[in-house]
């Protein structure tokens, strides 16, 4: 809070101080238009990271109350086993519902690979039976056991192995946005500390002289860092609002669309990238103030 305080009185304080200091040419540029690439990158990383989140819980959500048993028998025993397995699923605790799978329903999920004409009823493919889970769950292990022991030809599946890889996955996926925002954030504090340097270099002859007509080096080096603050600060919105924009004419979430689909952001996150302007300010304002005292202390 108190950075931020400082930040934002150099930003609404008295602007004459800066008005002593010469107009820096290529570096005012260099500065807008790094802050306004740098932002522009920001929004892309935080809603991929934003959206990872969303996607990993739904997948995992999808996943965590539902699970499936495959029976392979031969297909005159196919319907008695079938109901076998319903039979002892009706009695395990944890179990809230279980269906078998109809032919039609199988064909459904295998038409995008083999389409939609595929004659499932002559094919040896197993009989799924899908179970709905109560929210204590039920002991998938000892549910296992059991189905091994009263129906030899069931296997079932929790869809753990779904669930763990998605959740790792995600996890990756959003540590890599945070890294990203940080090295972004990290480019643009080194582009606005080469400007300022830049522009500190190119008015060494401004410098002695406010300093004969008596100026400190705080005076002077405050009209710098508030001059580069502001062009941050404006670079990162002209930034940020048109990846704003652009984010919002990206595909919304489908089923359809899997993961291609729901990158953006969603509600109160709309609220996150209108924070990057303040940040890069707030960035500018350090790394300009560094950059500014270290350059006064070699001009002699």
């Amino acid at each position: 809070m108190v950075r931020l305080n400082r930040v934002a009185a150099l930003l609404t304080g008295d602007s004459r101080s800066a008005q002593v200091v010469p107009p820096s040419g290529s570096a005012a540029w260099l500065t807008v238009l790094a802050a306004a690439a740098m932002a522009l990158l920001a929004v892309f990383a935080l809603a991929l990271t934003l959206a990872t989140g969303r996607l990993a819980e739904r997948w995992s959500g999808a996943l965590s109350q539902s699970a499936t048993v495959r029976i392979t028998a031969p297909q005159e025993r196919m319907e008695a086993q079938t109901r076998q397995v319903l039979d002892i699923l009706a009695t395990t605790p944890g179990v809230a519902d279980a269906r078998a799978i109809e032919p039609a329903e199988t064909r459904a999920l295998l038409a995008p690979w083999f389409g939609p004409d595929l004659p499932v009823e002559s094919l040896p493919i197993p009989q799924l039976i899908e179970v709905t889970e109560t929210a204590g769950g039920f002991d998938a292990e000892g549910l296992s056991l059991r189905l091994k022991a009263e129906a030899p030809g069931a296997t079932l599946d929790d869809h753990m192995r779904w669930r763990k890889p998605l959740v790792e996955a995600a996890g990756w996926i959003r540590a890599l946005g945070f890294l990203a925002l940080g090295l972004t954030g990290a480019g643009m504090a080194a582009m606005v500390t080469l400007a300022a340097q830049a522009a500190l270099a190119a008015n060494r002859q401004v410098i002695r002289v406010l300093r004969l007509i008596g100026a400190r080096d705080a005076y002077i080096g405050r009209a710098f860092v508030r001059r580069f603050t502001l062009r941050a600060f404006f670079g990162a919105l002209a930034g940020t609002l048109p990846g704003m924009a652009a984010v919002a004419l990206l595909p919304a979430a489908s089923e359809a669309g899997g993961f291609l689909t729901g990158l953006g952001f969603s509600g109160a996150q709309w609220l996150w990238p209108l924070a990057i302007p303040p940040v890069a300010a707030i960035v500018a304002f350090w790394a300009t103030r560094a950059a500014a005292f270290r350059m006064l202390r070699e001009v002699q």
